[in-house]
């Protein structure tokens, strides 16, 4: 026989399964702050982003001296989360910036999205803009970092073959002490990844013996850099430039090694989605980063290298990530899949 339970029951019972189905499904903030409007005023934008609040506050902060009367609500997710909270989720931001350009490619590309144009964004380089939905605001280089220390006189790597003859003739010191990203659970770290097998065949070979040396997997820069400021890291594979630079400046022990045969120039993006419920609030913010005060923000106070194609000419070994659908291809859910188990088999790690 089945049992009756009161309607009440049943109802409070309904509404918690759903609540727990919802926080079940809910992407993972890491951070999130409310930058109140100066004067007061009653307007918010809100921006979801792969950067740290650390990294991009002060540019919201200069982003609010011009436009006083509108509050700033800030969150911080990894790639992945921010992707699933667009896609997945549906959630309304205002905009969102990430260092994913392979995630943002596919927002825009499959029409969660809205365009944006106006004066600021004709001025983007056609190769750091898609059509009108995403735009590109800064450049980093994608870099090696090494103990010095560590390291003693042994010379500094300047190419993927001179690491790999490194790594091969120095066992003993690097083993249990090589940091790069873990692709399955980064987006930015997948994208590296990808793009590094497209580049060059020597990325297999390196990540073969980077795998035979115990490495460690990480999912944010900064943890990386932890851990080669306190030894536990000699080597950190992969990591993004503008976070090292302003950490790890005037410190002697560790090297910031742009290499040789290619180094990776990543873009990072802002689209406004197309949940936004304020896109002008949205669109003002886009174009505040892609104007000359937004500018001077990002390369004086977030430290951001900006966009710059005569760095790039200047530098032929910087290979930049254009944003154009090539970007989606290791996005398919078969070449993901034998993309990972490839780098698993690499890194001994089945």
């Amino acid at each position: 026989m089945r049992a009756a339970f009161p309607a009440p029951v049943l109802t409070l019972a309904v509404m918690a399964l759903f609540l727990w189905c919802a926080a079940a499904a809910a992407f993972e903030v890491e951070e999130e702050r409310l930058f109140p409007a100066p004067d007061g005023g009653g307007r918010e934008v809100s921006i979801l982003s792969t950067t740290d609040t650390s990294v991009l506050g002060p540019v919201v902060e200069a982003y609010q001296r011009r436009h006083p009367g509108i509050a700033v609500r800030y969150t911080v997710a990894s790639s992945q989360e921010v992707f699933a909270a667009i896609a997945d989720e549906g959630r309304s931001f205002d905009l969102v910036i990430s260092s994913a350009m392979d995630l943002q490619m596919k927002l825009a590309n499959d029409g969660l999205a809205r365009a944006h144009r106006s004066a600021r964004t004709d001025a983007v380089p056609p190769w750091a803009r898609w059509q009108d939905n995403l735009y590109a605001f800064a450049q980093e280089n994608v870099v090696l970092l090494i103990s010095r220390k560590a390291l003693g006189p042994l010379p500094l790597p300047q190419t993927r073959r001179d690491l790999i003859e490194l790594l091969r003739e120095n066992t003993a010191l690097f083993r249990g002490r090589v940091g790069t990203y873990d692709p399955a659970l980064s987006g930015a770290g997948y994208l590296f990844a990808t793009q590094d097998s497209r580049q060059s065949d020597s990325f297999w070979r390196l990540a073969e013996v980077m795998g035979s040396l115990a490495p460690r997997f990480y999912t944010a820069t900064n943890e990386m850099i932890d851990d080669i400021k306190t030894g536990k890291l000699v080597l950190a594979y992969n990591i993004l430039g503008s976070y090292a630079g302003p950490r790890l400046a005037g410190d002697p022990d560790v090297a910031i090694v742009e290499l040789q045969d290619y180094t990776l120039t990543l873009l990072r993006t802002a689209i406004i989605p197309a949940t936004s419920k304020a896109p002008d609030l949205g669109g003002e913010f886009l174009d505040f980063l892609l104007g000359p005060e937004g500018k001077a923000a990002i390369r004086d106070e977030a430290g951001l290298p900006l966009i710059d194609a005569a760095a790039l000419a200047a530098h032929p070994y910087l290979r930049p990530m254009r944003l154009d659908p090539g970007l989606l291809v290791f996005l398919d859910r078969l070449k993901r899949r034998d993309f990972l188990d490839e780098w698993n088999s690499a890194l001994m790690r089945n």
